[in-house]
């Protein structure tokens, strides 16, 4: 190997780290969420020895499927986590009387469903906020879990959720119900799917086409395998905990 070469090659090195000092923040993985100057991961899945997993909706758009969906909640003894917007809050105030009314969690899924990482973190809080204020209004409950819509998220979102006094809450199994592929293949893919295992959280939507088709069967489907459907809020670790590269909840 030609010395020149070599030394090219230490070169390139060299910025290549020197552009890592500068730009730690977006390369490097938290493993523990507490950690500053790291990228902050939210909470994905959870740590436990429970055959335990959560069931979760989205709910932004949409509200045909929401009364069965509850009936079919209570037929199967299951309590779940709705990840609300507020606007689907304000569109839908009866609904969410009856979500909190059944003993599910309420969540908070953003005022105006805009990509959090893209806002300050004023803009954050006032997105996490106004819809926390109208569901205490209307159901006198406080919301802790939140759900970043679309997934983004970034640190300032993170600050900005530690000052309301919540959890970020994202999902390792994608029910794939907003794809519209039919109630079997939501069945299929979440109880076939590679990441589903003790204290997993699915994600489900409760507009879309095919879920309430879906939900008894999948329900059952994963009961027949062992697990027990809990809400959220039973699922995760209240305490001190911290976050590994996979977004798992650990207890501390």
């Amino acid at each position: 190997m030609k010395p020149t070469y070599i030394k090219s090659c230490i070169v390139v090195l060299g910025l290549l780290l020197l552009g890592a000092v500068f730009f730690e923040e977006d390369i490097s993985i938290a493993v523990n969420g507490n950690v500053s100057g790291e990228r902050r991961i939210p909470i994905y899945c959870v740590d436990t020895d429970e055959r335990k997993v959560a069931l979760s909706f989205d709910a932004a758009w949409g509200n045909e499927d929401t009364k069965e969906i509850l009936n079919i909640l209570e037929k199967e003894n299951v309590k779940v986590t709705f990840f609300m917007t507020g606007g689907w809050v304000k569109s839908f105030p009866d609904d969410v009387k009856a979500i909190a009314a059944a003993g599910h969690d309420l969540g908070n899924h953003s005022e105006n469903h805009k990509q959090m990482s893209q806002i300050s973190r004023d803009e954050c809080v006032d997105e996490i906020m106004k819809v926390h204020d109208r569901v205490k209004e209307l159901t006198g409950r406080e919301m802790t879990l939140f759900r970043p819509p679309y997934g983004d998220y970034n640190n300032t979102l993170m600050s900005a959720l530690d000052e309301c006094g919540y959890y970020c809450i994202q999902w390792d199994v994608d029910s794939l119900d907003w794809k519209d592929y039919g109630v079997q293949s939501i069945i299929d893919t979440v109880v076939n799917h590679k990441h589903l295992g003790n204290g997993s959280i699915i994600l489900c939507h409760n507009g879309a086409k095919f879920t309430a088709q879906a939900l008894e069967n999948m329900i059952k489907s994963l009961k027949a395998e062992g697990y027990e459907i809990v809400p959220i809020s039973e699922l995760i670790h209240k305490g001190e905990y911290h976050t590994n590269h996979e977004g798992r909840q650990i207890a501390d």
